[in-house]
């Protein structure tokens, strides 16, 4: 098949649906199919075509990560997509490239799908700042209930999101599938052990250090500040500790947590690592103890299952979209408030050997269902019902 995906976002940029994106494009090509990716251009303000990749002029979008937003519709993309002639377009994102694969959809005459990745409700308060919120709220559900009409079938990466997606009027077909990821590339036989303790220097962890890891977009729906208050509880009560928290990655609120650390004296317990390239982020797992995350805006948690996958203990706040792979004190650790993850530290931090291998252990058997061949399989059946239906 020829399948055209277009999204807001791609690598370079580090973020779950650029993630799920790129495994998406890796497992289609694997399996012989052509894919011609439509994104937008961080790097010049002009239309680009290398390699497959369309990438659009846009505006950057300073209170949004620095994102950029395209037009509706080029006319020189329009060409070159043409001239692919896709079987099937894949919307995975919602503003200028997500509408102008909407178009370009039904100018071809074909099938068309939708990926809803994003509570995009959560993040309303980017635009309002507070304000008409719950406005905001209606006017956001009343534009995905209208793309009802305007796709053949909705993707949803976690039963979550489909019952959210049936809870706004969206009463297409929607069909559960997680973003599957490369597991072998995460196990722990796959990793240079040397480049694990090269980057520990880097980065000024000690060999003994029990270090936290969170890795992910720096904002404010993450509910890093609750973490940092959380980290800083556990390191107040355990002074003998030799602990570190590393945050890696970037986002609006790195400099608000920065603030957050230094007022809750932890700075020097703190590492905010910056950007890594995303072909090496399974060092940043193996080089930690355990990963956390207090998130409640996840649609699947994509970096928790690339945790599970590199065999380290997860700590996560509950939340209903990360039901299939944390089971407490089974495959990984739940808490609901901040006594309850400073205890989930302690317990990971206490573990023996055989309590951690079993641990991980779970924690890997629960992700067997995210390989990138099942994600695969699943996606090519949307894809061929959609095209059978456009025929």
């Amino acid at each position: 098949m020829r399948i055209a995906i277009f999204s807001e976002t791609y690598y370079p940029e580090i973020n779950g649906i650029a993630t799920s994106i790129n495994n998406l494009k890796t497992a289609l090509e694997m399996h012989g199919h052509k894919v011609l990716l439509v994104t937008t251009n961080p790097f010049t303000n002009k239309l680009t075509y290398e390699d497959g990749i369309i990438r659009l002029p846009g505006i950057k979008l300073k209170f949004l990560y620095n994102y950029r937003m395209s037009r509706f519709y080029n006319a020189e993309a329009a060409d070159i997509i043409k001239e692919f002639k896709p079987d099937v377009v894949h919307v995975q994102t919602s503003a200028g490239v997500g509408h102008f694969g909407s178009k370009m959809g039904d100018k071809l005459g074909i099938g068309k799908v939708y990926t809803f990745h994003t509570m995009i409700e959560d993040y309303a308060f980017y635009l309002t700042h507070g304000h008409f919120d719950h406005f905001a709220r209606y006017a956001i559900r009343k534009f995905f209930r209208g793309k009802s009409t305007h796709f053949d079938e909705f993707i949803a990466p976690s039963a979550k999101i489909k019952e959210y997606l049936r809870s706004i009027g969206v009463d297409t077909t929607v069909s559960v599938i997680p973003t599957g990821i490369d597991i072998d590339r995460y196990s722990a036989e796959n990793i240079d052990t040397s480049s694990i303790d090269e980057l520990k220097t880097q980065l000024g962890i000690a060999p003994n250090d029990f270090v936290v890891l969170y890795l992910g977009r720096i904002a404010k729906e993450k509910s890093i500040d609750f973490l940092l208050s959380g980290f800083a509880s556990f390191a107040k009560k355990h002074k003998d500790v030799s602990a570190k928290f590393l945050i890696t990655g970037w986002g609006p609120a790195e400099a608000d947590l920065k603030a957050l650390a230094a007022k809750y004296k932890i700075a020097d317990k703190t590492i905010f690592a910056g950007k890594c390239d995303p072909t090496e982020t399974q060092k940043y797992y193996h080089l930690a103890d355990c990963f956390v995350s207090a998130s409640l805006t996840e649609t699947q948690g994509l970096t928790l299952i690339e945790a599970l996958a590199s065999s380290i203990p997860c700590i996560a706040r509950f939340d209903e979209a990360l039901v299939e792979t944390i089971r407490n004190r089974e495959s990984g650790f739940l808490f609901l408030d901040e006594p309850g993850f400073v205890q989930c530290l302690e317990d990971v931090m206490n573990l023996n050997q055989e309590e951690r291998a079993r641990i991980v252990a779970a924690g890997r058997q629960a992700i067997e269902g995210f390989s990138l061949e099942l994600f695969y399989q699943n996606i090519i059946e949307v894809y061929k019902r959609v095209e059978r239906r456009n025929w």
